[in-house]
Parts: structure tokens; C-alpha cells; sequence
């Protein structure tokens, strides 16, 4: 991340990821029940950070809203044709924090990034279909929670079609009722109360 505020003091490796999720919890019993998948692959596959393990490897989602949390930044994914939050694999680099943040920046061109908080903000594991020649996989995403200016211009990747700042009340349809996102809405929605 280039901004002086987007930069992450404390790194959040294998070891401290491992802690974090030991730690982690949740109301939702969706999410209970990845905890314990996450923590068989970081601790039995050593290659779980890159897309070599085919079967399913670690991505990281940054949930960005604007400083008065009434929008959700989402992406339209080319791949997936879904809006979504940005997101993407680690692809080698175990600070699964830092990776957020990488794809926040790759996805939106944001600079004025910042992280509202240290820890985990929601974890999902959901399946990739197959595209292009490879498998159906799995995707172990962490995902943190980040305030972005809303004003600031966007800069669409060659991974989306578009991006937009969506109101609350419009990302259950624009989303198709992706259970994973109305999740994250809720709890953002406390974490600013």
C-alpha cells in the first residue's frame, strides 16, 4: 500500500493467523463451522498461501465502506460476473493482512485506505468454479474491514468490469442476497454503533 495511513504496523503471518482464528468469534454458525477448515490447512499444507494447492489456498477480502458507513465498495468480478468486495490470493505472501490491503489498492486505485481494525472481520470459504482450464477450488478468505474517502476516484482493474459505492439498502439485490456480504453488512453495521 503507498498512503502513509494504509500502512500496517503489525504483520499477521501463519503463526498469528493461527492465533487470531483460535481466537476469533462469531455469532454466525456458518462461520464457526470454516474455523476449524482453516486452521487444518494452514497447519498440514505447507503450500496453502499459493495457487499451487489446487484443492483450495488462502485469498484475503478488504469490506470497505466510506467514513460514514453508509456505502459498501463492491466490484463487479469478471471472472465470477458478481459483485463482490475486493479481494484476491496471496499468492506466496503469508501476511494475510497486508494481502488485503495489496488487493484493496490493485482493485479500487484507493489511496486514502485505512484500516479500521487489526483483527479478522469475517471469514468465508466458498467454491471457485472452474474457468479457464482449472479446477473447481476453494478459497480460505480472511477479510478485513477498511475505510475508504468516498470522493476519491476509482480506477477500475482489468479483473472487474466496474466498481461502485453501493448504498445499504440496495447491496442485498445488487449482491443476489450473497449471505457472505449481508453478513459483513451486519457487522460492520455494529462495529459503528
Amino acid at each position: 500500500m503507498n498512503g502513509g495511513n494504509s500502512r500496517l504496523s503489525i504483520k499477521m503471518n501463519r503463526k498469528e493467523l493461527i492465533r487470531a482464528l483460535k481466537k476469533y468469534k462469531t455469532k454466525y454458525p456458518e462461520e464457526q463451522a470454516f474455523i476449524p477448515r482453516f486452521l487444518s490447512l494452514l497447519n498440514n499444507f505447507r503450500k496453502c498461501y499459493t495457487r499451487d494447492l489446487i484443492t483450495g489456498h488462502m485469498t484475503a477480502s478488504a469490506f470497505i465502506t466510506d467514513r460514514k458507513a453508509r456505502y459498501v465498495l463492491l466490484t463487479h468480478h469478471r471472472k465470477l460476473n458478481r459483485w463482490l468486495q475486493p479481494g484476491g490470493h496471496a499468492d506466496g505472501m503469508e501476511d494475510i493482512r497486508a494481502v488485503a490491503a495489496r488487493e484493496a489498492e490493485e482493485e479500487t486505485g484507493l489511496f486514502s485506505l485505512k484500516l479500521a481494525g487489526p483483527d479478522i472481520f469475517d471469514t468465508d470459504i466458498h467454491q471457485i468454479p472452474y474457468y479457464a482450464g482449472i479446477q473447481a477450488h476453494f478459497h480460505y478468505d480472511i477479510r478485513f474491514l477498511f475505510i475508504a474517502d468516498e470522493r476519491e476516484p476509482l480506477q477500475i482493474s482489468d479483473e472487474s468490469y466496474d466498481l461502485s459505492w453501493v448504498e445499504m439498502d440496495r447491496l442485498d439485490a445488487i449482491t443476489a442476497n450473497n449471505r457472505s456480504i449481508l453478513r459483513m453488512v451486519e457487522k460492520m453495521k455494529a462495529f459503528f454503533s
